[in-house]
């Protein structure tokens, strides 16, 4: 007598899953097969390229830092033995100039327009996020207009309302302009990041009786920390390293910041490379120690606010 197949769906779950098990082996297979395709001479162009391209990229850091490490004999003739590596350079910038004032005039500006222009990029950006009011829209291609006018454009139409404002030669006059540069991009930028936050956030904070404010900055504001990072980051280089709206604006010599202060160093005839380089390093320190700090939060902020929105 023939027993019934109880065990059928079994076998059935057993048999798919085999299949199942092939489709995937034979999936990575494929995948290891398709990169196993590449030839042994195309992996070695494209290494070579790689290669390549990381000399181009380094190789003026590397000799910047070289150039600062010579004496004067030594930058004048970098490729011989005299003169060797020495700090005389840096000591000479650190000692005689007015570098340590003009470096402390570009952290208090930096920092300023950092936090000015975090503060109101994250609030811009997460109005136009969750709210709708007249204008909506249009104030989102604003942010994105201001972002096509030069620089030079910009420097007439500044200093006139810097001027009125009594504001010209000051660091609020500068952080002002700095962050007029910064925050439309940032704004536009945390806004994109904003709308990856489920808007159920928000009906659980105003659940709680929290303000649009309270909600806003206790519970939105710590879920984008990876877009406050970017922000923070695109903020202080818009202000460490800029050099027309510092140069039209600043007439003090005690207020320079460090890109003008550093064109004293170039006079009509000749320049002073070792006393420049040294400077040069100097100044990439703080904005490789700021990278170093968000370099966490940088790419996921920068992916986030650029799928959105």
């Amino acid at each position: 007598m023939t027993q019934p197949r109880k065990n059928a769906p079994a076998a059935h779950a057993a048999t798919g899953g085999h299949r199942a098990a092939g489709s995937g082996s034979g999936s990575g297979r494929r995948k290891v097969r398709g990169r196993e395709e590449r030839s042994p001479l195309a992996s070695a162009g494209l290494h070579g390229a790689l290669i390549v391209a990381s000399l181009v990229a380094v190789f003026p850091i590397a000799y910047m830092i070289f150039i600062s490490l010579r004496g004067r004999a030594g930058w004048t003739r970098p490729t011989s033995a005299e003169g060797g590596l020495e700090i005389s350079n840096y000591t000479y910038v650190l000692t005689e100039t007015a570098f340590p004032q003009w470096f402390a005039n570009s952290v208090l500006i930096a920092a300023g327009t950092t936090l000015i222009g975090v503060f109101v990029a994250a609030s811009t950006g997460y109005a136009i996020s969750r709210m709708r009011f007249p204008g909506h829209k249009s104030l989102m291609w604003v942010l994105l207009v201001t972002q096509m006018f030069p620089v030079a454009v910009l420097i007439v139409a500044l200093y006139n309302i810097l001027g009125r404002l009594g504001l010209l030669d000051s660091y609020l006059g500068l952080i002002l302009t700095y962050c007029s540069v910064s925050v439309p991009f940032c704004a536009w930028m945390m806004k994109g990041y904003f709308d990856t936050i489920p808007h159920e956030i928000d009906e659980a904070g105003r659940v709680d009786g929290l303000t649009p404010f309270g909600t806003f900055y206790r519970l939105i504001l710590p879920l984008a920390k990876p877009g406050l990072a970017v922000t923070a980051f695109y903020s202080f280089l818009t202000a460490w390293g800029e050099v027309a709206f510092a140069r039209a604006f600043l007439s003090t010599d005690s207020m320079l910041t460090l890109s003008v202060g550093l064109q004293s160093f170039i006079g009509q005839h000749k320049a002073e490379w070792g006393y420049l380089t040294a400077s040069a390093v100097i100044i990439t320190v703080p904005a490789g120690l700021v990278f170093l700090l968000v370099q966490r939060n940088l790419v996921a902020g920068l992916t986030a606010g650029g799928t959105k929105g």
